[in-house]
């Protein structure tokens, strides 16, 4: 009777320790699951945040790109700008050319306007003179003319002098004055 009460007795021991054995085997395995459970996790955390991290490095190369993008925009914007202020400093120096020619043209207009007014000066000048000339020529002939006629004035006064003379000597002198003239 002891016997199989010690029998049983190591038999429920066995049982005990067998459970227990299975109790930590299932303890160990659930701790071991629950280990291999959170690496699982923190590998995709991990991985999680690595995505994160390519994502946000994506991101700055995008902005980095964009910024190069504006940065060369407003480049292209400056050298438009210059060309532009180029442009408009060749339309100026045009313009003030074209204002020298016509400047030029004008002085040229006047000179011509000056020599044309010198030369009706120099003409009427020549006029005065051939006036004054003729003029001059006018009262020679004016004074000859009177010399002739004073000449012949003296002359006839001369005459009728004598004549008179004559008419008082004698009238038959008077005659012979009269055949003379």
């Amino acid at each position: 009777m002891r016997e199989r009460q010690r029998k049983r007795e190591r038999e429920r021991q066995r049982k005990t320790e067998r459970d227990t054995e299975k109790e930590r085997e299932r303890e160990t395995e659930q701790k071991g699951e629950r280990q291999r459970k959170l690496e699982r996790q923190r590998e995709t955390e991990k991985e999680r945040e690595r995505d994160r991290e390519g994502e946000r490095e994506t991101e700055k190369e995008r902005e980095r790109e964009r910024q190069r993008k504006r940065e060369a925009e407003k480049e292209r914007e400056r050298e438009r700008e210059k060309e532009e202020r180029d442009r408009e400093r060749e339309r100026e120096r045009e313009r003030e050319r074209e204002r020298d020619r016509e400047r030029k043209k004008e002085r040229e207009r006047d000179r011509e306007r000056e020599r044309d007014r010198e030369r009706e000066r120099d003409r009427n000048r020549e006029r005065g003179r051939q006036r004054k000339r003729e003029r001059e020529r006018q009262r020679k002939r004016e004074g000859e003319r009177r010399e002739r006629e004073t000449e012949k004035e003296r002359e006839k006064r001369v005459v009728d002098v004598i004549y008179q003379r004559g008419v008082v000597e004698g009238e038959g002198q008077e005659e012979e004055e009269k055949g003379l003239r």
